[in-house]
């Protein structure tokens, strides 16, 4: 009886893993993906480690971008959605080095945007690498606070079991469509790292486009495998900086004045919290740094500018932030 070939599955996704110092996961990840049906490539961010090394000798067949020094995560990505390219690939997937994706990650989500040509990005269902029966991020959310924030952290997995709409896709591990970054651009290199992920799920969000939640696409996520804990002084500085960052470049004048007593509470509320953590220096110091960059020509000059055939998007983006006060409760 002659033997059936089988048929090769057609690659629709480059999969782009950003990587400083991953020596610890980064074997873990790829592996995970040897049966994906997807183009794979690792920026290295001038890893001193071995990993970029590890790469180069052991996984052959994925694509290694090396570049000199760590230019940040939004660098990084952006190098390697336009090595993507070459392979005129429907979409992009975004992963970090400290995950390891379950059979089926890829179609999974490539199947949730085929449907719908406003659909830009697809967060996937990140459990916890240590323990998967709990969630680490099912799809983030922005509020009237000024606060982004993951739903189900550390909450049990079986409760987020169903597809939905969200705020923004976690650049953990999502799909972003390429024609629609054609339109809206790349990540904003001035964030460096942190809430990158959040700002162009805003900015997709002003245009019109819409984000989902994929819970079919599992993925297990150690968890601050760059920065090495969930608050330090590198990672609460940045995050300080871009939550300033991003209010200034997303919000027309009036909906700043419309959210400034919540933006004033959450930001109030969050110095308490870093001050008690001992990193009230570093919140500050962000807190500065943000300032500065949004009144700096190269923030102005990445503001979303306003226009008024977007005013339904933004009336859409208000409520959600009202919304999203309750989320952060709820969810």
């Amino acid at each position: 009886m002659p033997q059936i070939e089988k048929k090769e599955e057609k690659i629709r996704s480059t999969i782009i893993i950003p990587n400083y110092n991953g020596i610890k996961y980064i074997k873990n990840c790829l592996r995970s993906l040897a049966d994906e049906p997807a183009r794979v490539i690792v920026v290295d961010n001038g890893s001193a480690d071995g990993s970029r090394e590890v790469v180069e000798e052991k996984f052959q067949a994925v694509g290694l971008l090396a570049l000199d020094r760590n230019y940040g995560f939004c660098t990084a990505v952006n190098r390697g959605i336009r090595e993507s390219e070459k392979d005129k690939t429907t979409y992009v997937i975004l992963l970090n080095n400290d995950t390891a994706v379950e059979p089926g990650f890829v179609r999974a989500l490539e199947k949730a945007l085929d449907g719908d040509k406003r659909a830009f990005s697809g967060a996937a269902r990140m459990v916890r690498m240590d323990d998967p029966a709990r969630m680490d991020d099912a799809g983030d959310y922005y509020c009237a606070l000024g606060w982004a924030f993951a739903a189900g952290k550390d909450k049990p997995a079986a409760r987020y079991d169903r597809p939905r709409e969200i705020f923004s896709a976690c650049g953990g591990a999502c799909i972003y469509r390429k024609s629609i970054l054609d339109k809206i651009g790349l990540l904003d290199e001035n964030h460096f790292a942190y809430l990158e992920d959040v700002d162009i799920g805003y900015r997709a969000r002003i245009h019109g486009y819409r984000n989902f939640y994929v819970p079919e696409a599992v993925v297990r996520h150690a968890g601050s495998g760059a920065s090495g804990s969930r608050h330090n002084a590198f990672k609460v500085k940045l995050s300080a900086k871009n939550s300033i960052y991003l209010v200034a470049k997303n919000m027309p004048p009036v909906q700043i004045l419309l959210n400034l007593p919540f933006l004033l509470a959450g930001f109030f509320v969050k110095t308490l919290f870093f001050i008690k953590k001992g990193l009230g220096k570093s919140w500050f110091q962000g807190t500065a740094e943000g300032l500065r960059l949004a009144c700096s020509a190269k923030g102005r000059e990445r503001r979303v500018r306003f226009v008024c055939s977007r005013l339904p998007a933004y009336c859409r983006i208000q409520w959600e932030l009202w919304r999203n006060l309750w989320y952060r409760v709820r969810l």
